[in-house]
Order: C-alpha cells, then sequence, then structure tokens
C-alpha cells in the first residue's frame, strides 16, 4: 500500500572505516521532502576496522563467516540505535551494508550486511542489497545517490560527497550523470595512520607539506581520469594504482598529504561546470585546506550544508532508495550506472523470513 509518510532508518558504512552512519527519518513522498529526526554515527572498533580492510584478502568460506558476524553486529547497531532514541514506528530499515568486493566489469560486487539475518534480528522490514541487480543489468553498481540528489537536492548544480571517494552527480539534459572522480580520504587516512592518527584534522598535516611535481603528474595521468562515465572506483584499485605509486617518492606523509590535495582538487575542478552551485558533503566537507584548494581551482560557488547533511546524506538517501523499493519505483538510474535499463533494485526481507 502506498503511503504518504514513511519513517524509515537508513543505513550507511563507507569505504572510509569510520564507523556506521543512521539516520531516522520522515519522506513525505508528495514532492519527495524530508525530515532527519535523529541520526548517529558508530565508529567502529580497532578489530573491525582491521577485519573489513582485510576482507578483499579473504576466501569465500572466510567472507561468508565474515558476512555472518557483519549482519550481526549491524543488527546490534540498530538495536541500539532504537532503545536510544525510543523509535516506536520503523516501515523499514534500508541498509547499504558494507563493501567488500567491486569489480564490476569482471560481474562482481559484494556488500557484507545484507543478509536475511538481520530482518530476524530487528523483527522489522529490512531493504538491502541495492547494488547486485544492476551489476547482473551491466551496470557499474555505484554509484546509487544520484537519484536522491535528483529528488531530494535539486537546487544545486552539482552534488560531490567527499568520503573514501569523491563522486559527482548533475542533470545533463534531462539524465542524470554520475561517476566515481578520485579517492579521496581511503588514501588520506592510510597515510595518517602512518603517524598514528586516524585522519587529518582540518587538512592541517597536509597544509604543512610540500608539493610534489613529479608525484602530482603521474596521479593526474593515470588512466582512469581519462575514461568516459559511467564509472567507479573500488579498494582494489587505490591498492593496485595509487598506493605503490605513491610509496615509489619515499615521502614524508605530510608532503604525501599536501600532493594528494592538489591532486583531489585538480580532478574535482576539472568535472565542475563553471559559475555552478556544488553542494559538497561527507566527511571530506571538514577538511578546510581541501576545500580552500579546492575553491582555488574554480569560480564555482561551494556550498556547505548543515552538519546532518555533510555527515548523513549517505545514509539519508539510502533511506530513499528504500522507500522508492517499496512503492517499486525506479531507484536506479541506467545514465549513472550504465545497466540496460532504469531500474527498482534492492532486496526486500520480513521478519516473518519471507522475501521477494
Amino acid at each position: 500500500m502506498l503511503k504518504n509518510d514513511y519513517k524509515i532508518i537508513g543505513v550507511m558504512s563507507g569505504t572510509s572505516l569510520d564507523g556506521v552512519d543512521m539516520v531516522y527519518v520522515s519522506f513525505k513522498p508528495e514532492n519527495w521532502t524530508y525530515d532527519i529526526i535523529t541520526s548517529e554515527t558508530v565508529p567502529y572498533k580497532n578489530l573491525w576496522q582491521e577485519r573489513l580492510s582485510d576482507a578483499v584478502l579473504l576466501g569465500k568460506e572466510q567472507l561468508e563467516e565474515l558476512d555472518k558476524d557483519y549482519t550481526s553486529l549491524l543488527g546490534d547497531f540498530i538495536l541500539d540505535f532504537i532503545a536510544k532514541n525510543d523509535i516506536q514506528q520503523v516501515d523499514a530499515v534500508c541498509s547499504h551494508g558494507h563493501t567488500v568486493l567491486h569489480q564490476p566489469n569482471k560481474g562482481v560486487t559484494l556488500q557484507i550486511g545484507n543478509r536475511p539475518e538481520l530482518s530476524q534480528t530487528l523483527g522489522r522490514t529490512v531493504i538491502c542489497d541495492f547494488r547486485v541487480q544492476d551489476v547482473t543489468l551491466g551496470g557499474q553498481g555505484a554509484p546509487l545517490v544520484p537519484i536522491g540528489d535528483r529528488l531530494l537536492f535539486q537546487d544545486y548544480d552539482h552534488c560531490i560527497n567527499l568520503g573514501g571517494f569523491a563522486n559527482i552527480s548533475y542533470e545533463k539534459g534531462n539524465q542524470r550523470i554520475a561517476f566515481d572522480i578520485c579517492p579521496v580520504n581511503i588514501v588520506m587516512n592510510h597515510y595518517c595512520s602512518r603517524l598514528g592518527l586516524d585522519y587529518d584534522k582540518g587538512g592541517k598535516i597536509a597544509s604543512e607539506g610540500s608539493l610534489n611535481p613529479g608525484l602530482l603528474q603521474e596521479l593526474n595521468s593515470l588512466e582512469f581520469y581519462s575514461n568516459s562515465p559511467p564509472k567507479s572506483l573500488g579498494l582494489e584499485w587505490v591498492n593496485a594504482k595509487i598506493i605503490p605509486l605513491i610509496d615509489s617518492y619515499e615521502l614524508k606523509v605530510k608532503d604525501v598529504l599536501r600532493t594528494f590535495v592538489e591532486h583531489i582538487a585538480i580532478q574535482i575542478s576539472a568535472v565542475l561546470m563553471k559559475n555552478g552551485t556544488t553542494l559538497i558533503t561527507g566527511g571530506g566537507a571538514y577538511n578546510d585546506f581541501l576545500i580552500s584548494i579546492l575553491q582555488h581551482y574554480t569560480n564555482g560557488k561551494l556550498v556547505l550544508p548543515s552538519k546532518d547533511i555533510i555527515e548523513y546524506k549517505e545514509a539519508l538517501i539510502f533511506g530513499l532508495l528504500g522507500v522508492l523499493r517499496m512503492r517499486n519505483e525506479i531507484n536506479c538510474l541506467k545514465s549513472v550506472t550504465g545497466a540496460s535499463k532504469d531500474h527498482s533494485s534492492g532486496m526486500i526481507f520480513h521478519p516473518e523470513n519471507h522475501s521477494n
């Protein structure tokens, strides 16, 4: 039955491994308005950060075990979130899971935590596994957020999320165009960890480093950047192409960060329309130094929204994807992913062990 108000919990875990983002949000399909009622990020303990970062190395049986354990962990996080906020009404929990394998050109994408047991644990309808169907239809399975940009954030010329990777979406003609631009926090946090830090707060360390022109030129020359969209990036590409290249220069961490910030700003500015308005979200929005370098490269207006939107936009939109799936409306755009058709994607699990 179609409703005029949906109470949803959106759940997102990003590649930067900082934790699980959860929002409790009300959606009104008429004009697609939303109200974030409460939100929280639960950080991963060190053990889970290690397990998730090593997941790409696991065999099939080990991945199965990790998937079960992670589903259980997510269940605990969501139950705590519901209890802590005394949440009574939930039409569905809409969860992205956590990506451990993403090689769409080989027909492979795997997000753990998307098992029917999650619905049993929560005793609620769960909508999840949003990427698999798109890959089966010949798409990249990513990015999935652009349908939310179109419906919820249409006032901006571009929407950019600075998370593990930078991705962009915008309207061109009557089509939504979106793609991954370049790595961001997935690389910067990797090098910060060598200093015993989780991240470079405000970009302070990067701001004290020196630019390495040779490394910058090699980074900007990587083949991915000359490919036409649709295109997406994964941890495997970073491990194969970015980390070995940077390490070959044997630079101080501050110089790596300074050079990589420049690289990010150059790659992002290259895809922005002149004088456009750009909504910036994700953890990278708090990197003041990165934002200042990006502003140096573009004439357009960069908009940093409220904390709720900066930190929880992706969790919010995965909630929206779930609502669209429940309504059997399009939540995955072929213009974005390269799939053979627009479609309504995601598995629906009910606590009585029924799925469709």
